[in-house]
């Protein structure tokens, strides 16, 4: 059997929300406060036994009306469903038959948690509430200031089995037999494992204690039994040896030491005061300290350990706890039957290497059944890129609601499935947990975004300073950087954008609810009507002879699609102007030198054109002829392509042909990921000396101040 979904009411951010588990290892992510730490603790509430079921008033989701609270006291409720598995023990059914809702081939068990206000306070309650009528959250607030200090004392708690109409508390016997091991993410395990008096590792001795015994196939129960007691009485003999050795060492001391008694009076009655002793054991486990042996032969205490190998050594030892709560030849009747282990943030103090080893030894766990069902909570990108997609779940909070998103669920075809899987390494799967993406076609976009976003932000911010200057209001300025706005910015390296985009539609069923926005280039390319394939151009020279052409470009298709849904956007170049990333850098800075890079070839003649855009009274012959016959270069293919193209174009407005003719040469003057890297330096250098003399302005092609726009929305 298997938990195989939880019903969360009202319980901290979850409103009315079901989760869906796998039978196996679960693991759920999400960005900061999404509720995964919640989710946890509301399993806990159904299953844990050690765990305390009273709630507070802040344990209540408080996104309700006053109305609402009017109407009925809140109420907390939290239903698991426990489903058949692949992998069933003869116990199984035996433990959750009292809680059966459906028995055929796939059985299903009910538990639920309830904390609610019992119903003879109901009408004092009601009474109480109906008092208040502020609707505005101060008056919600007055509400549930009330619940606390004059109703939150009656409220109680009730696990019930099966259907809960029928209103069966779950019997404490069977609930027993759920074994849920939490390791939340404050831990401090030094404290809880480092020496025998504690009692996970007495626990962990005394199963593993004569272990080559107790596993041994060849011997019969009786046979372990005898030799196991014969062990313990050596063990006695060999004890009461050592302490009669102390005995006879201490003797005349021990004569000493009693006359100081004698002398205040403690002896009368002809008894006298000694020492005794005998030594168990489990008494002996407190002896025994957790060390660290290298091969050297170096030994040093636990407590020198780094923090993550001592959380590795923790949860070992918790789960050889749990081999140690299953096993029903060492406990009998009171063996657990269900074993669940659920860790918070595995990732704290490990190096990424060491989440690779853990999450291989949780699953080697699971295959080898001493664990029957897993739940990690992760921020790791290491994690995620190290589990199938099938493992994970993604919890989004946006605005106080909660949405649940299952990557293996959303994919029409094992194509695009498979092509994200291999596409989420470390790095990549940062879309998973970052509340808003951009995805980019390239490393350029990938490496600039962020400096694009703060020059945007300064130029944004002395905007709305000057606009509050005039008319001032009680507006915030809200910031647009990438940082601020937890934005990730994945790079897709192609046009590969609906693979990813799959995850994300909100329009359809078990996708993550985030903002979208897709980066793409214009890319128009035009053929003949005669041929079949489609070759790039500039845009001077799109759209220009329909009779003999076939024209296209990349993302209308896209932008047109997308240009109304509820979280995704597609935004490009303009679609007569624009054609690359690096093309529109130049068209909207065409004499801004701060451009050209070491990396770069034709770095003269492109300077030369930038010079000649500074003097307006150059005419668009004076551009192509330095174009065609620069200091750098002999005329080329591509120098004659541009030329030919800006004279037989039909633009009538000769800055935006001279600006078209700089960023053609720019365009093809770099390599795109080294230009890119250096122009990431010398952007950021730039940035740096904002507010000095030294400070050069830098204008952000229109389509990426419309993508940062909307996504920092």
């Amino acid at each position: 059997m298997y938990i195989s979904k939880i019903h969360i009411n009202n319980f901290r951010n979850f409103k009315n929300k079901e989760i869906v588990f796998n039978d196996g290892v679960n693991v759920i992510i999400g960005h900061n406060n999404a509720g995964k730490t919640n989710l946890i603790k509301a399993l806990s509430l159904v299953i844990d036994t050690e765990r305390p079921k009273r709630l507070d008033i802040d344990d209540f989701n408080k996104n309700v009306t006053l109305e609402e609270l009017k109407t009925n006291p809140p109420k907390i409720s939290i239903s698991v469903t426990i489903t058949k598995g692949e992998e069933e023990t003869p116990d199984d059914l035996v433990t959750i038959s009292n809680w059966l809702t459906k028995l055929d081939n796939s059985y299903e068990a009910l538990l639920t948690y309830e904390f609610f206000l019992p119903e003879k306070q109901k009408e004092e309650y009601l009474k109480a509430l109906s008092l208040l009528t502020d609707e505005t959250p101060s008056g919600i607030n007055k509400a549930w200031k009330l619940i606390k200090h004059e109703f939150i004392r009656f409220y109680g708690y009730k696990i019930w089995g099966g259907e809960i109409a029928n209103q069966a508390t779950a019997d404490s016997e069977s609930l027993q037999k759920f074994d849920f091991q939490f390791l939340d993410a404050i831990r401090d395990v030094e404290r809880d494992m480092l020496t025998g008096r504690n009692t996970l590792l007495r626990e962990v001795f005394d199963f593993f204690m004569d272990y080559e015994i107790k596993i041994d196939g060849e011997k019969t129960a009786e046979a372990k039994h005898s030799e196991i007691k014969a062990k313990k009485e050596l063990f006695s003999e060999q004890a009461d040896a050592l302490i009669k050795n102390l005995s006879d060492r201490i003797e005349t001391g021990k004569q000493e030491i009693l006359s100081y008694a004698k002398k205040t009076g403690a002896s009368f009655n002809n008894a006298e005061p000694t020492f005794e002793g005998s030594v168990s054991e489990n008494e002996m486990y407190s002896v025994l300290k957790l060390i660290v042996e290298y091969k050297s032969g170096i030994k040093i205490p636990a407590t020198h350990n780094g923090l993550g190998y001592n959380n590795l050594i923790f949860m070992s030892l918790l789960l050889a706890k749990m081999q140690v709560n299953a096993d029903v030849d060492y406990l009998d009747s009171n063996a657990k039957v269900f074993t669940t282990l659920a860790i918070e943030e595995p990732e704290a103090h490990l190096h990424p290497a060491m989440q690779y080893k853990f999450l291989k030894f949780l699953n080697e766990n699971k295959k080898e059944k001493k664990v029957r069902q897993i739940f990690v909570t992760t921020h790791s990108t290491h994690i995620t890129s190290a589990v199938s997609l099938d493992e994970i779940i993604c919890l989004h909070n946006e605005n106080g609601e909660t949405s649940i998103g299952y990557p293996n669920k959303v994919f029409p075809e094992d194509k695009s499935k498979k092509y994200v899987q291999r596409f989420l390494d470390a790095t990549k799967s940062d879309m998973l947990f970052a509340p808003k993406v951009i995805f980019v076609e390239g490393l350029a976009e990938q490496l600039l975004m962020s400096l694009f976003a703060k020059y945007y932000n300064i130029q944004s911010e002395k905007e709305f300073n000057l606009k509050q200057e005039t008319a001032p209001s009680d507006e915030i300025y809200s910031s647009k950087t990438i940082e601020d706005n937890h934005i990730a910015i994945i790079n897709v390296n192609g046009r590969y954008f609906e693979h990813f985009l799959y995850l994300f539609d909100k329009n359809q069923p078990n996708t993550i609810h985030k903002k979208i926005a897709c980066l793409t280039d214009r890319d128009p390319t035009s053929k003949l009507k005669t041929e079949s394939n489609y070759r790039k151009c500039y845009p001077y020279s799109y759209l220009q002879d329909l009779t003999l052409n076939d024209y296209k470009d990349n993302p209308t298709n896209n932008i047109t699609k997308y240009q109304t849904h509820p979280n995704i956007r597609f935004f490009s170049q303009d679609q007569n102007q624009g054609k690359t990333f690096e093309y529109d850098l130049v068209l909207f800075n065409p004499s801004l030198k701060l451009l050209i890079t070491e990396s770069m070839s034709n770095t003269t003649q492109i300077e030369s054109l930038m010079n000649l855009y500074e003097d307006n009274t150059k005419e668009v012959s004076d551009f192509l002829e330095i174009l065609t016959y620069g200091s750098d270069t002999n005329p080329n293919k591509q120098n004659i392509a541009i030329r030919d193209g800006i004279n037989s174009s039909n633009w009538t407005n000769d800055d935006d042909k001279k600006k078209a003719i700089i960023a053609s040469r720019y365009l093809n003057s770099i390599g795109k990921g080294e230009n890119a890297l250096e122009l990431a330096y010398i952007l950021e250098d730039n940035l740096n000396k904002f507010g000095t003399d030294e400070y050069i302005e830098f204008t952000i092609p229109t389509y990426i101040k419309e993508t940062i726009n909307w996504i920092c929305q």
